[in-house]
């Protein structure tokens, strides 16, 4: 019980902030339900990811008249920890049913996708002139990039499946360079957090299958550590 409520003080602290600094208590049911997201094993910064949907829904619809509550964060929540699920592989352990695919869930156009993604790795690089080694290779990512842009708006059947492998390809070149261009230390920390956040689905899961989640997991602490976008068009 006690991580249980560290997680739920944590959450309640992060909902302060996201009020503005309006406190809104998280207890009764409100606390058993983020006690439910500590069970089913929502990872504390997937639950933050939830609240921060919630919330850019609720300013959406004009000026605050009062606080933003945690019971109507819960649906953002349990879709943002549907998606990481999916995103590193724990669904089909955990549940099988999850393996099914689902119809509503539309990938952008494939043009789109990539403009995004050079957006993204713009933003990361920077406007400076001095360039580190990895700025270096986030050019030259861009650069890549730039060249599949235009063929992404017409490219049809075995053209179109060459672009997205070679996106594939750009996506595990620019995760190794990332790993790369981190301190030895934070790689570790993000391991170690990567390793936190599946550890409650570890144990129901093939040793391959839970290898593959600790290596996806850790590709998704590094990204959001670093700001990386997702290259792959999967």
């Amino acid at each position: 019980m006690s991580d249980s409520a560290d997680y739920v003080r944590q959450v309640e602290t992060y909902l302060c902030q996201k009020n503005r600094g309006h406190l809104v208590r998280v207890v009764g049911p409100a606390f058993e339900m983020v006690c439910g997201w500590v069970a089913n094993g929502v990872p504390l910064k997937v639950a933050f990811q939830g609240i921060d949907r919630a919330c850019i829904r609720y300013d959406a619809r004009g000026p605050r008249r009062r606080p933003l509550r945690i019971e109507f964060c819960e649906a953002d929540v349990l879709d943002a920890f549907d998606a990481w699920r999916r995103a590193v592989g724990v669904s089909a352990a955990a549940d099988a049913a999850d393996d099914e695919p689902d119809a509503s869930r539309r990938k952008p156009a494939l043009a789109s996708h990539v403009e995004r993604a050079i957006a993204r790795l713009a933003h990361v690089r920077g406007t400076g002139t001095a360039r580190s080694p990895f700025e270096a290779y986030l050019e030259d990512a861009i650069r890549n990039l730039e060249g599949l842009a235009s063929s992404a708006l017409r490219a049809r059947g075995e053209a179109r499946a060459q672009l997205v492998a070679r996106l594939r390809e750009l996506d595990e070149m620019l995760i190794a360079a990332a790993v790369a261009h981190l301190e030895p230390e934070r790689a570790r920390a993000l391991r170690e957090e990567a390793a936190q956040e599946i550890a409650p689905f570890a144990a129901r899961m093939p040793t391959a299958n839970r290898e593959r989640a600790l290596a996806l997991a850790f590709e998704r602490q590094l990204r959001d550590a670093l700001g990386l976008p997702i290259v792959a068009y999967d």
